[in-house]
């Protein structure tokens, strides 16, 4: 039984959950967030259970390991500016 949602549910069209997420996560790499920024982000501002969040990461990281290579490269140096 589908329920009528402002955006995907996960239960009623998972594939469509599932590519918002991944669109989410996108737009957190364009703002720099590290994966547990991300994780964090997404379930605080668009209640995303952190589960799906990492398993999606996860399964882009498995899919562009050369972008997310040189990410997190650039990422290093800002990282160690804040600690």
């Amino acid at each position: 039984m589908c329920h009528k949602h402002q955006f995907p549910c996960l239960h009623c069209h998972p594939h469509d959950y599932i590519r918002m997420v991944q669109h989410m996560i996108e737009s957190c790499l364009v703002f720099q967030m590290s994966k547990d920024e991300s994780v964090e982000a997404l379930a605080k501002h668009a209640n995303i259970e952190p589960v799906i969040t990492l398993t999606v990461w996860e399964e882009l990281l498995k899919e562009n390991k050369a972008f997310f290579q040189e990410y997190f490269q650039a990422l290093s140096p800002r990282q160690s500016s804040v600690d």
